[in-house]
């Protein structure tokens, strides 16, 4: 046992050492990280977190309704909400207090552009092309040292970290591919420019007498190309290239995941669905972030996001169309456990925005200004007018951290 001398003069002797040596404190000194997220092509967030305990689910989804029970029973997270059977690692994640399913939201967009709903997801005020940076990387302006804050892991450098603020992207050598959505928005940004849009047209036309060539597509190849980039393990690619650009002392504090392909128009149901590869792809990615951070996760939020949900109701091709309320999610060790937050609104024809979609009832920028706020320290008046410009009636989302 310590003598009282011994102790006072081991205290004396602790705290000259943070007087000497007030650098390694510093360093010391846990570093906050957060990550984005998108899911390109408007995630169907009634599949991927079905309100099974709400009668209107069944009623509206008839046979492809999913349920506590059966040959792949839906995962339980409350007495309203489930998740997907795929998104196992997600749902051990919740039981953990380390995940959160956040329903029914949207961002403030209330029309069915895959590009302009991107658009506003993206760059951070009310409409679609109010302005030509992000919000991300408006906020990363406010975070303290110097050098490249962020990293996207995409191709390109996505819209909502364009900016003044100092980035990078970065991207595996070889990836699958361009999936359709790719495609699209590649059309749409080259619509203006002559030369531009007649180069892409040769080289579709290109690419399709090569496929000609080769033989017919068959089925499950096409069922393949759909899924996207968020299948066949590139989720999980780039959540391990993430982690290593966060826990690298010198690196980012703030990446972008960028995961297309989440259109499901067309034969988005049962456990061999594009739909269901993507859940299962992007839950191994979450789980592959997560083991990348090691200790760095518990200073970590993890922000997933789509740019509008999906039709309350199925179509006629076993799909569902582009829709309103969406399903996003947090996961993190920084997050303060709870399971679910949300404002249902209800699944009764009554309840249904425009009689078709899920009602949104929580603007996802508050999610956002609520992570910027209590995790990143942002200031309030900051996020107002600057990274979400004339949002001062949008409050941020409290006690999430």
């Amino acid at each position: 046992m310590l003598s009282r001398r011994q102790f006072v003069l081991n205290g004396l002797a602790a705290g000259a050492a943070l007087t000497v040596f007030p650098r390694l404190a510093i360093a010391d000194a846990r570093r906050p990280r957060l990550v984005l997220v998108i899911l390109r092509g408007g995630l169907d967030g009634l599949h991927a977190a079905p309100p099974v305990g709400d009668p209107g689910y069944a009623s509206l989804r008839g046979q492809h309704a999913l349920a506590l029970d059966g040959e792949t029973p839906a995962l339980k997270l409350d007495g309203l909400f489930a998740l997907h059977p795929s998104l196992i690692n997600l749902h051990e994640m919740a039981g953990r207090g380390e995940a959160t399913l956040l329903h029914a939201v949207a961002s403030p967009y209330r029309e069915r552009s895959h590009f302009d709903a991107q658009d506003v997801l993206e760059n951070g005020s009310a409409i679609a092309h109010g302005l030509d940076s992000g919000w991300l990387n408006r906020a990363v302006a406010g975070l303290p040292g110097t050098g490249e804050r962020a990293v996207a892991l995409a191709p390109t450098l996505p819209l909502v970290l364009r900016g003044p603020s100092p980035v990078s992207n970065w991207s595996p050598s070889k990836l699958p591919g361009p999936d359709d959505d790719f495609l699209r928005r590649v059309d749409h940004l080259y619509q203006t420019d002559p030369q531009l849009a007649e180069a892409l047209a040769r080289a579709r036309e290109i690419n399709l007498m090569a496929s000609a060539s080769g033989g017919a597509m068959t089925s499950s190849m096409a069922d393949t190309a759909s899924a996207g980039a968020a299948k066949a393990g590139v989720a999980s690619t780039l959540a391990q290239a993430a982690a290593q650009f966060l826990v690298d002392p010198q690196g980012p504090s703030v990446a972008v995941l960028d995961l297309s392909g989440w259109d499901s128009h067309v034969g988005a149901f049962g456990p061999q669905s594009g739909l269901s590869k993507n859940l299962a792809s992007l839950d191994a990615g979450l789980a592959a972030l997560k083991a990348g951070l090691g200790p760095a996760w518990r200073d970590t939020v993890v922000l997933v996001a789509t740019e509008f949900g999906r039709t309350a109701r199925p179509n006629g091709t076993e799909g569902t169309d582009h829709g309103t309320g969406a399903a996003a999610f947090l996961l993190g060790g920084a997050l303060r456990p709870m399971a679910v937050r949300a404002d249902w609104p209800g699944l009764r024809d009554a309840a249904l925005y425009q009689g078709r979609d899920l009602q949104p009832t929580t603007d996802l920028r508050t999610v956002a200004k609520g992570v910027l706020l209590e995790h990143l320290r942002l200031p309030e008046a900051t996020l107002d007018t600057a990274v979400f410009p004339d949002s001062r009636g949008v409050k941020p989302m409290s006690g999430l951290v």
